[in-house]
């Protein structure tokens, strides 16, 4: 099955095709400080993605949630 051009740009030709386009766009000084800011930039969304998880009241302990042992909501008449 072929699937055209769109689909082939993935292949080694491609990738040698984009990383000329990348250094024609931004320069090679550029490069790295691009490079810095993408990976501080993916430790920052991990650091909050963790600090989001323990945030979340859904991923507690289920010993600090048990329901009392007698059956009883909790709750007075």
């Amino acid at each position: 099955m072929h699937f055209g051009l769109s689909a082939e740009i993935f292949g080694v030709d491609g990738i040698i095709v984009l990383v000329v386009v990348v250094l024609v766009l931004f320069g090679s000084t550029q490069i790295p400080k691009l490079a810095r800011s993408l990976g501080s930039a993916q430790k920052e969304f991990k650091k909050g993605l963790e600090e989001g998880g323990a945030d979340d009241p859904g991923t507690s302990t289920a010993a600090n949630h048990a329901p009392p042992s007698n059956g009883t909501t909790g709750t007075s008449v």
